[in-house]
């Protein structure tokens, strides 16, 4: 064995046995579900059915069991026309035990232990009716090489420009995709990612070029009991020969609240009635298709009007501060004046839960301090190059005998303890929203870390922040955020500065009675008061559409809170 072979050997070894699951996209579909995107992708006892990532077997048990049920006189016949590729050894010898103990020995042979995409680029000609299957969720840094670049390099082949953002089950699809013969189908198990990350675009419309109707079932009951993952079902059918962008693809979305209200019913009988949606060939999210055509198009229009603007109209959005170690650099009070810190730090918020109201005054930043919550942040950059005081120097060495300047983040930066881009924004945006995106002033001269966005306004802040208050803002969110298994809706900064708002800043309340609502609970009725002052007596906008986004706010938000409310109800049935 050469020692580039030992190399590969090892990544893949660190690769299977990695603590946990997810690492390598290990999440199982279930019996009930692969039987039934089986039932729909293959339809003649003749089709020829490929499964790239077939894992423990379960595809391919549904996929023999479907040819039995079409007619094929025995297993070891449907074998022939199926074929199942796994990168893991011992998956692929879990696969095979399972296959011999249902079927015999004559159908083991059908999975084969090796790399998808290199033996895509084999194929030589060689064509599917149909690809099955469930392809690993792997982050582009965790996938080991030479796998990574070979998947990568199929994805330029093919027309598509990845990036270091790229999950791996996404060149998955697209390969999958491209083994297709005229007509063929696609049934996968995808993460929800598909509908809403920017990394996914490239593919939303690579599969509208590619098939001519595209069904999407989403379950608000999480697929994987294990996983923090949204999944849904893609039935892709109609392959074309060629992508192309003049064509008509029809897209719906189906959703349902538990699996078994989707395996229940046959293929058909799920998206026979569904309406197609109102397709762009553009980097729109897909998130939109969970509304009516009546409530994309009204979002679609609010983008173009005049008197509304995006959120970047009147601020720039950041991360929040990234230490490297919160534990070390963001002190109580207590161990700030234990270590003699005080003249080092600057005030820091740290967690949303210290973010009451609409604005954060003094007040408030003192009674998170006096109740001992992490509010002082370590700042030495300013001290650079300057001698350092001899408390300051015995808490650097504390450090280092814990090991904090050997993590990541530290120890890329010289001198490790130096924290950059410590600024004090003028107002924060919440990362993590559980309702509503709100934007906070900030009266304190604090900055966060990266747990809260920091918000750099163009014009007053508190203007700012009170016209965000609406439905129109709300709505937008859902569509431009993205939410994973718990429910929890994520904003990362390009996607805040995308949040719609008016362009004018001149007809809300308040900032402070917008604090008062807030804290008190009262979140609806500011935004009720504040969408009548803003959006219909000052940008003109209808009653009715104005009802409308109060409509896709709650819609959207309830849905992904209800996956987080069924969670909670599971975890508590387990205990």
């Amino acid at each position: 064995m050469n020692q580039k072979q030992a190399s590969t050997n090892d990544q893949l070894g660190r690769f299977k046995n990695q603590d946990a699951v997810k690492l390598r996209g290990g999440y199982y579909t279930s019996a009930e579900v692969a039987g039934w995107l089986c039932q729909w992708a293959i339809r003649h006892p003749d089709d020829h059915i490929l499964e790239p990532s077939c894992g423990d077997g379960a595809f391919l048990l549904a996929a023999l069991a479907r040819f039995v049920t079409l007619g094929v006189s025995s297993p070891a016949i449907a074998a022939r026309n199926l074929r199942g590729v796994e990168l893991v050894q011992d998956e692929a010898e879990i696969a095979r035990k399972r296959l011999h103990e249902q079927y015999g020995p004559r159908v083991v042979e059908i999975v084969e232990t090796g790399d998808f995409f290199d033996s895509w680029k084999r194929l030589d000609g060689r064509t599917y009716d149909a690809v099955i299957g469930n392809p690993p969720f792997i982050r582009y840094q965790t996938f080991p090489e030479p796998y990574r670049t070979r998947a990568m390099d199929i994805m330029v082949e093919l027309g598509l420009k990845p990036n270091r953002l790229t999950n791996i089950w996404v060149p998955f699809v697209v390969a999958a995709a491209g083994t297709l013969r005229p007509g063929g189908r696609l049934a996968l198990v995808l993460p929800a990612e598909l509908l809403q990350v920017s990394y996914a675009a490239q593919l939303r419309s690579y599969l509208t070029d590619r098939f001519s109707r595209i069904d999407i079932i989403a379950c608000n009951e999480l697929f994987f009991e294990k996983a923090e993952q949204e999944v849904i079902l893609l039935l892709a059918d109609g392959a074309l020969s060629v992508p192309s962008r003049e064509n008509n693809c029809r897209v719906t979305m189906t959703q349902a609240r538990a699996v078994s209200e989707i395996t229940a019913q046959p293929p058909g009988s799920v998206i026979a009635n569904t309406k197609p949606k109102a397709v762009r060939h553009d980097s729109e999210k897909w998130l939109k298709y969970f509304l009516t055509n009546d409530e994309i198009a009204l979002m679609r229009q609010l983008r173009e009007e005049r008197e509304i603007a995006t959120l970047s109209a009147h601020g720039s959005v950041d991360v929040g501060v990234v230490t490297g170690r919160n534990s070390f650099f963001v002190l109580g009070g207590r161990d700030r004046t234990k270590f003699k810190l005080e003249e080092y730090t600057v005030p820091i918020i740290s967690r949303s839960e210290q973010l009451r109201g609409a604005h954060l005054s003094l007040d408030d930043w003192q009674n998170l301090a006096d109740a001992g919550n992490r509010v002082h942040l370590l700042h030495l950059s300013p001290f650079q190059g300057k001698p350092l005081g001899e408390s300051i120097r015995r808490y650097i060495q504390l450090g280092e005998d814990q090991g904090v300047h050997q993590g990541y983040k530290c120890s890329i930066r010289s001198p490790w303890y130096a924290v950059p881009s410590v600024w004090q924004p003028q107002g924060f945006l919440l990362r993590q929203i559980y309702d509503f995106p709100r934007i906070i002033v900030n009266d304190v001269n604090a900055t966060s870390t990266d747990t809260i966005h920091r918000l750099r306004c163009k014009y007053q802040p508190r203007q700012v922040a009170a016209n965000s208050y609406t439905y129109l803002t709300a709505a937008s969110a859902e569509i431009e955020g993205r939410s994973y298994g718990g429910g929890v809706l994520e904003l990362e900064p390009t996607e805040a500065e995308r949040l719609l708002m008016p362009r004018q800043l001149s007809w809300s309340i308040s900032i402070d009675e917008c604090d008062r609502l807030v804290r008190a609970g009262n979140l609806e009725e500011l935004l009720a008061e504040n969408s009548e002052r803003i959006l219909i007596n000052g940008v003109g906008l209808a009653r009715r559409d104005c009802l409308m986004l109060r409509n896709i706010w709650k819609k959207m938000r309830d849905r992904r809170n209800a996956r987080r409310r069924r969670r909670r109800r599971t975890a508590g049935e387990r205990t």
